[in-house]
């Protein structure tokens, strides 16, 4: 008789697993929902891209602000305004940038999310990207989204 891998530490209570997962969502947000609430002109929310002005320029998201992690106790105020919530991003899920521009965020006082799966994301699942030379469309990833474009819906 074997045992369960996935079970040898059982799973949390109904309440607390409820509370855990619903707190993760008034932190993270991901790539797609992101995108649908900037292509539908959503408004509550400001992106800002944290990563360094030469990763900048190689491609963000359209309609991001840019401000390097380093930056944001300065020039928060400059590029955000007061009583906005932020949603940072950086390079991706290998990349702690977005936390520690959220971090930075959260102490300066604003209500902040961090976009899972950042700029690598964002661009796996098929949304332009944009740099000087304009708007850059990205193929669809179907490890990432469905290849027919359509949002998972998930």
């Amino acid at each position: 008789m074997s045992t369960s891998a996935v079970l040898s530490t059982p799973p949390a209570a109904a309440g607390v697993a409820a509370a855990h997962f619903a707190a993760r969502l008034s932190f993270e947000a991901d790539v797609s929902d992101v995108h649908a609430d900037l292509a539908s002109g959503t408004p509550g929310f400001v992106l800002v891209d944290s990563r360094s002005l030469e990763s900048w320029e190689q491609g963000h998201l359209p309609g991001a602000a840019h401000l390097p992690t380093a930056e944001i106790a300065a020039r928060a105020a400059e590029v955000v305004p007061a009583g906005s919530v932020v949603v940072t991003y950086c390079w991706g899920p290998g990349c702690n940038g977005a936390t520690r521009a959220a971090l930075a965020f959260a102490r300066l006082g604003y209500q902040v999310k961090e976009m899972l799966g950042g700029y690598e994301y964002w661009v796996r699942e098929g949304f332009d990207t944009q740099t000087f030379l304009g708007l850059r469309k990205n193929d669809v990833d179907p490890l990432t989204a469905p290849a027919s474009g359509a949002a998972c819906a998930c």
